[in-house]
């Protein structure tokens, strides 16, 4: 681990804020391995005064980037996404050592932070505009878009790099400068990762401060930055309640928002699926990055005539699952984050008990010398109602709750009958019912996937959701566009001054 630690600059006491240059005189912030429950290393955090200090250089490395021409600062982030391939191992493992994840996900984060970086590249040359015909002679009309400012990025343990790089590339292709704060509980990785950034700039000549940092707690560096006027966007990754306080406090100081929240992402299940895929989906949508993925498949909604023959699949396929330390290879869940989030496990499979449900398979928490840290437990399946109060909520855990359907309109009802709307599938050879799940009254979530399941998304896609889950969207697409402000102009050409409306003034 010290090898890994060394190679990516991460010391046994880092400075937590960058603004070009690195400060920190907070308190200390430790980090701990969810694996063993060691320490890995300190942070000095940002204190309220450094914060400001971060925001004015973040803001005078925008006035100056958002001049550079487009192409070239695509250059700046094709050459973030070459580093990023040289420290992919590295960055991969420290992922997996501060957040508990499997190697092959700390990787394959690594890997989405490449891919982003690839995508903003080629958008750097095709930040379009949009021409339109005036009703007025001798003018012309168009649309443009120029950089917006200072992008505050707020992210979330479960994915403590790829969120960044979905915001922080395209922000800079765009003309952006972007202040991270990320989650507490994994800022190690956002050190390793600026300090990425930080060399890349400096290579080619950027000032590094479009890519800032502030480590800090939500109280104060976190309240701080969403009431900040200097931050026109401030895009937020974390739970509903998270959500709430953010669109909150930016909408009134009419700020922008991009929130992705927490999700309650269900698989509908009908008799005209492959069960063999559905099974291998449901499992790895459930079980991946222990069930903390805002993408985890939380609800099945299964047909009653297969529902037992789907349920005993997933349990045999459950019972096989190699638990243990995450950087061990044939390893598939890890250890939850926190013992928190094992007290969140527990409490959540007594609740579906105390309402009605039936755990079917496991659920248990997991000690002794091959599971230190009080961090494991074994992935729940558990019969439930849509309706249980515990099945609305979030908990962001390995635990799959199985809801029977009889009629096909039945099952969409459930699928939708949940305050959240951020991923979904079905699983049908019928295309009348993969039609409707993907019609106007079908799925409302942000995605919807047809015999693929709800977690795994590509960074060409727009990502976000409905509902409860914010209405943002990051990454691909169109998303750019809300990085950016829009402008409208007209030019006159002629030596007339025609009004619109064909109004008459003065004449």
């Amino acid at each position: 681990m010290q090898e890994i630690l060394a190679k990516l600059g991460i010391e046994k006491v880092n400075l937590g804020a960058f603004n070009g240059q690195w400060l920190g005189s907070g308190d200390e912030l430790t980090s701990v391995s969810p694996i063993d429950g060691s320490t890995i290393a300190t942070v000095k955090q940002c204190t309220v005064d450094e914060y400001d200090q971060v925001v004015s250089a973040a803001q005078k490395s925008f006035e100056k980037w958002r001049m550079t021409p487009a192409p070239i600062r695509g250059e700046t982030v094709r050459q973030l996404g070459n580093a990023l391939r040289e420290y992919k191992t590295e960055l991969g493992a420290l992922v997996t050592i501060e957040m508990g994840k499997i190697r092959a996900e700390g990787e394959g984060e690594v890997q989405e932070m490449i891919d982003i970086c690839d995508f903003a590249v080629g958008l750097s040359r095709q930040l379009y505009g949009l021409t339109m015909h005036s009703e007025r002679p001798m003018h012309r009309m168009y649309e443009q878009y120029h950089p917006l400012g200072v992008v505050g990025i707020i992210s979330a343990f479960n994915f403590p790099v790829a969120v960044w790089s979905w915001n922080g590339a395209l922000a800079a292709a765009c003309g952006d400068a972007s202040l991270w704060k990320p989650s507490s509980k994994t800022p190690l990785t956002a050190i390793a990762c600026t300090k990425i950034a930080e060399k890349v700039c400096r290579d080619t000549g950027v000032d590094p401060a479009i890519f800032s940092l502030v480590i800090g707690p939500g109280r104060s560096v976190g309240e701080k930055l969403i009431n900040d006027r200097r931050i026109p966007l401030v895009s937020a990754t974390g739970s509903c309640k998270m959500g709430y306080r953010i669109g909150q406090v930016v909408g009134e100081r009419l700020g922008r928002t991009i929130l992705e929240l927490g999700g309650n992402n269900a698989i509908v299940v009908t008799p005209n699926a492959d069960l063999e895929m559905a099974m291998r989906a449901i499992m790895f949508g459930a079980v991946g990055t222990a069930g903390q993925r805002c993408t985890s498949t939380r609800r099945v909604i299964v047909h009653d005539s297969i529902r037992d023959q789907l349920v005993e699949k997933l349990i045999a396929a459950y019972k096989q699952i190699p638990i243990g330390n995450p950087l061990s290879e044939g390893t598939l869940m890890g250890p939850l984050i926190d013992k928190s989030a094992v007290t969140d496990f527990t409490n959540a499979i007594n609740a579906v008990k105390s309402e009605g449900g039936e755990n079917l398979h496991g659920g248990e928490v997991l000690d002794g010398s091959d599971y230190p840290g009080g961090c494991y437990v074994t992935p729940c399946i558990a019969a439930a109602k849509n309706e249980f109060q515990i099945v609305q909520q979030e908990t962001f855990a390995p635990i799959l709750y199985v809801i029977n359907y009889n009629q096909f309109e039945d099952a969409l009802r459930m699928h939708n009958d949940v305050p959240q709307g951020l991923s979904s599938a079905i699983f049908s050879t019928d295309m009348l019912e993969t039609e409707q799940f993907l019609a106007h009254s079908g799925s409302d979530c942000g995605i919807a996937n047809v015999n693929i399941g709800t977690s795994g998304a590509e960074i060409g896609g727009a990502f976000g959701g409905e509902k409860e889950t914010g209405g943002g969207r990051e990454s691909g697409s169109d998303a750019w566009k809300a990085y950016m402000r829009r402008q409208t102009n007209t030019i006159n050409w002629g030596t007339t001054l025609p009004l619109a409306q064909g109004i008459k003034f003065g004449e």
